[in-house]
C-alpha cells in the first residue's frame, strides 16, 4: 500500500518539462533560479518570469509554482523564478528591498534571460500575484516585455491594508467592538509610518506588544507601504494583459483592481480579465484553501487541482493566442 501510495505521490507531482538550477548575477548581487523548460523540438522558446508575491518565497514557491509552469510549457514557453534574497540560501535579506529593488532584480533576470539561445528573448513576459502588482508594472517600465500575467494584483496598500483588515475581521465574526479597537490600532500604525516611526518606538506606542512584528518587517513595511500601482500601470498600456482575480480573495480588493485595470488600460483590446468564483487570493480553489490539511493532501496527491477550475486552461490560452493571433478580450 504504501510503495502504491508513494507511486501516485511521485507521478502526480511529475511534469512535462525540465527544470535546471540556474544562477543570475546583477551587479553584485546573486540570484539563485530555476529555469523550466518545454520538452519539445523548438530551438527557442518563449518565457514567463515569475514575480513571487509578499513573503519568504522559494524559486518553485514549494512546489506551488510547477502546475503553471507545466501549462506555460504546454504553449510552448519555458518559465524562470528564483529564491527571494535569502531564503534557501540565496544571498541578501527581502525585507531589505523597496518595490524598485525588486523591479531592477526582475529586469537583470530578463536581461540574463535574453543572453541565452534557447530563449526568445522577444517573446519574454510576466507573471505576479499579489504584491507583485506594484512591481510588474515598475519592470515593464524599465525594459519591453511582451505580455503580463497578473494574479490577485495589488493596487494601493494602505487600501489594501484596510480592505485586508476588514475582511478578515468579517470572516471571524468580530463584533464591533473589536472591530472599533482593529481599526483605531490600523490608524495609529499609520500616523507611525507616515511620521517615519522607528520600530521601537513602534512597540512603546502598543504598550510593548510587538504583536508579531519584527524590526526588518518595521523596516519593509516602513520602505513600501506608499506603494500604489495606478500610476506605473500605464508602462502596460498596449501590452497583453491577463488579470486573473478571485472570488473569496480577502487580501486584495478585486473589485478595486479590476476598475483601476480597466480605467487605466486599454479596455476592449490589450486587456483580458478573468475571474473565478471558487477561488481564494491564492487562485487554489477555496474549499482547499481553507484547510491546510486539505492543502497538504491536494498538494501531494493531485497538485494541478489545487487551483480553480479554468485556471491553468486560461493561462496556457493566453500565452497560446499570443503567438497565433488569437488574443482577445474576455
Amino acid at each position: 500500500m504504501t510503495v502504491g501510495l508513494t507511486g501516485v505521490v511521485l507521478w502526480q507531482n511529475s511534469y512535462d518539462m525540465d527544470e535546471q538550477r540556474v544562477t543570475i548575477r546583477h551587479g553584485g548581487h546573486t540570484l539563485h533560479g530555476v529555469l523550466a523548460l518545454p520538452r519539445d523540438d523548438r530551438k527557442r522558446h518563449g518565457l514567463v518570469v515569475y514575480v513571487h508575491g509578499d513573503g519568504p518565497i522559494g524559486a518553485t514557491h514549494d512546489g506551488g509554482y510547477q502546475p503553471m509552469w507545466e501549462a506555460n510549457a504546454k504553449a510552448g514557453y519555458a518559465s524562470l523564478s528564483w529564491d527571494k534574497p535569502g531564503v534557501a540560501g540565496a544571498p541578501g535579506n527581502w525585507l531589505e528591498q523597496s518595490m524598485d529593488d525588486r523591479a531592477e532584480e526582475a529586469a537583470a533576470a530578463i536581461a540574463w534571460a535574453r543572453t541565452r539561445t534557447d530563449i526568445d528573448g522577444d517573446r519574454i513576459g510576466l507573471w505576479g500575484a499579489s504584491q507583485a502588482g506594484w512591481v510588474l508594472p515598475k519592470i515593464a517600465a524599465k525594459t519591453p516585455v511582451r505580455f503580463v500575467i497578473a494574479v490577485s494584483a495589488a493596487i494601493n496598500w494602505l487600501r489594501q491594508g484596510r480592505y485586508n483588515l476588514l475582511a478578515q475581521l468579517r470572516a471571524d465574526g468580530a463584533t464591533a467592538a473589536r472591530t472599533r479597537a482593529a481599526i483605531t490600532k490600523s490608524d495609529t500604525v499609520r500616523r507611525l509610518l507616515k511620521r517615519r516611526a522607528s520600530f521601537e518606538e513602534y512597540v512603546r506606542t502598543m504598550g510593548g506588544d510587538a504583536d508579531g512584528m519584527t524590526p526588518g518587517r518595521w523596516g519593509f513595511i516602513s520602505r513600501n507601504y506608499t506603494a500604489d500601482a495606478t500610476e506605473d500601470l500605464r508602462a502596460l498600456r498596449g501590452i497583453p494583459v491577463l488579470l486573473a482575480l478571485a472570488g473569496h480573495d480577502i487580501n486584495v480588493d478585486t473589485a478595486d483592481t479590476e476598475r483601476v485595470y480597466r480605467e487605466t488600460l486599454d479596455p476592449g483590446r490589450a486587456l483580458i480579465v478573468k475571474r473565478y468564483p471558487d477561488a481564494a487570493h491564492s487562485l487554489v480553489k477555496q474549499s482547499i484553501d481553507r484547510s491546510d490539511l486539505a492543502t497538504t493532501l491536494t498538494a501531494l496527491f493531485s497538485p494541478r487541482s489545487l487551483f480553480a477550475d479554468g485556471y491553468l486552461d486560461d493561462q496556457r490560452r493566453f500565452l497560446s493566442g499570443l503567438d497565433h493571433g488569437t488574443h482577445a478580450n474576455g
